[in-house]
């Protein structure tokens, strides 16, 4: 099994867990007080692409040939000439074609086109309470940047302040909550609102809700299942009344409140918790067809309600489900579909299932690619896609977009996104202990991870001035430091993709291809059809050496 190192003295991190191949721990706290890269970088930017004590050391990489199959076992190629895809107002002179005039913006939709200033979106934050407790840091972050924000799925039934009326939701305060929260910021050219659906969702009536409270404001996602597992979403609650409530609204608990011995031993204290489950989809097509007749009859119904935007977001089934959500996005006419490969993120997932379970973000996204080709060689339309699994810094966005080039549009990041949120409301909660509780803060005073650059925001957080600028007219101060630390991430995120672009001599999100990768070894290769290191572009330079005379 592959270990990664937990450690780079080089950028002064450290993971306090176990590292998965994305860098982060395996077990991400909210009230960690750091340091790995993307904690660090949620308070200093860009800052974290560079070796630390500039002129007073040397660096030098440790890397050496990875094994198994992951995006850590592919390399990233460089070119000595040339610049494609340079903006309509950038020359190819080296004056100008810089790296800083890379452009990141990208745009997915079939009839109707969504701009992204970054190719980047969250993962689904759905149910769980940690997407509730830091849905403003998220929210407000991911609109300033402009690039679109996912609210999962059960966020309607879940809420007890919502109310139902014969079974369809006719009041829904914290939906309403999380997509005015990102509208308030939102530019109107960029990002979206995306709210995501599941069998308990569809029942209770919330795209009904959400076309009559919110009509194309956002766009609406069918969910399938996730990377992190083959069951549907998970939470946990500790009041058996709430768990009572969950019952009733038709979800699966358990154990089940409802029992008396299982009441007796909620009294006891023999029993503590309470699991509530979401339905598995479609256990009543036997077949593919019918799968696919019950999915468009779902999206035409959709388009009658009013939505012009409609999304897929798949998981790590199998090669036949995927082939499947494919041909269902391609026919739906869908504007995106996002395919989540294993182990992926969780908020609440069983561990082993996690472990063991589908096909990993690499293998799946490979097989997507495949079947993508072979869409265009049937003359079939193939829908825009978003990977996710996994991916956490700049050079495993730009690899999972040369993967797969030309169809993939964005790349899906689930924890990495959120640790921002985390970081700065801790922070937030330190430097104003009266908003500590409110806002969810973890610290009752900063850390020296965090005093070493200062103890004011302005010094603490790198980005301080540039939001402050964004906003114009609006006050810095106002928004939740988790916000301003998404951007401090963010911004690392996208220059560190900047340069790597520049260096592949591709100056757009489009112009980045599958021949900018190599594979470090054979299974790489042989899984990803990526050319070897050594044999990359061999051909063409025995022919700049056979035609020399």
């Amino acid at each position: 099994m592959q270990e990664y190192e937990s450690r780079d003295d080089v950028l002064d991190t450290t993971n306090r867990g176990d590292p998965a191949e994305s860098g982060l721990c395996t077990l991400c706290t909210s009230d960690c007080v750091g340091k790995c890269e993307t904690w660090l970088s949620s308070l200093r930017g860009r800052e974290m692409l560079y070796p630390r004590r500039y002129g007073d050391i040397t660096a030098g990489a440790r890397n050496k040939t990875a094994e198994g199959v992951s995006y850590e076992s592919m390399r990233i190629q460089g070119y000595a000439h040339g610049a494609e895809g340079l903006p309509e107002d950038v020359s190819a002179d080296p004056d100008d074609a810089l790296y800083t005039n890379v452009d990141l913006e990208t745009e997915f939709g079939a009839d109707t086109t969504t701009k992204c200033k970054l190719p980047l979106m969250t993962g689904a934050l759905g149910s769980t309470f940690i997407a509730e407790k830091y849905w403003e840091s998220f929210a407000v972050g991911a609109a300033l940047r402009g690039f679109p924000i996912v609210i999962g799925e059960n966020v309607v039934a879940v809420d007890q302040e919502s109310t139902m009326e014969g079974g369809r939701v006719v009041d829904a305060p914290e939906l309403d909550r999380r997509i005015e929260t990102y509208q308030a910021y939102a530019d109107d050219e960029y990002g979206a609102i995306i709210v995501q659906m599941n069998v308990e969702d569809q029942r209770n009536g919330v795209a009904e809700y959400v076309a009559e409270e919110h009509g194309n404001d956002v766009i609406i996602e069918l969910k399938w299942g996730q990377g992190a597992k083959d069951i549907g979403g998970e939470i946990q609650v500790d009041s058996i009344e709430y768990a009572k409530f969950l019952a009733d609204r038709g979800y699966v608990v358990d154990p089940d409140p409802h029992d008396e011995a299982v009441q007796d031993a909620y009294e006891t204290g023999t029993i503590d918790s309470f699991a509530r489950h979401s339905r598995l989809g479609a256990t009543d097509a036997p077949e593919p067809e019918d799968v696919e007749e019950s999915f468009l009859e779902t999206v035409q119904y959709l388009r009658e309600l009013g939505f012009e935007r409609i999304t897929l977001k798949t998981g790590a089934y199998s090669n036949q489900d995927l082939a499947l959500a494919m041909r269902c996005a391609s026919k739906a006419g869908l504007d995106l579909l996002t395919i989540d490969g294993a182990g992926g993120g969780t908020g609440m997932s069983p561990w082993n299932m996690m472990q063991e379970w589908g096909t990993p973000s690499v293998h799946i996204h490979s097989k997507a690619l495949e079947y993508a080709e072979l869409m265009d060689e049937q003359g079939m339309t193939v829908p825009d896609l978003a990977f996710a699994g996994g991916i956490a810094t700049e050079d495993q966005i730009f690899k999972t977009l040369a993967l797969g080039s030309p169809y993939v549009k964005l790349v899906c990041m689930g924890r990495a996104l959120m640790i921002p949120g985390f970081v700065g409301t801790n922070v937030e909660g330190a430097l104003e202990p009266e908003r500590r509780e409110e806002i969810n803060g973890n610290w009752e005073e900063l850390p020296p991870t965090v005093t070493e650059y200062g103890d004011t925001p302005e010094e603490i957080f790198a980005g301080w001035q540039a939001v402050q600028e964004t906003l114009e007219e609006r006050d810095v101060e106002d928004i939740p430091y988790g916000a301003v630390a998404l951007w401090n991430l963010t911004d690392k995120l996208g220059a560190g993709l900047k340069q790597l672009m520049a260096g592949a001599r591709k100056f757009n999100i489009d112009a980045i291809e599958r021949s900018d990768l190599m594979a470090e070894n054979e299974e790489t290769a042989r899984v990803t059809g990526l050319p070897l290191l050594t044999e990359a572009y061999d051909e063409e330079a025995r022919a700049l050496l056979e035609d020399a005379n």
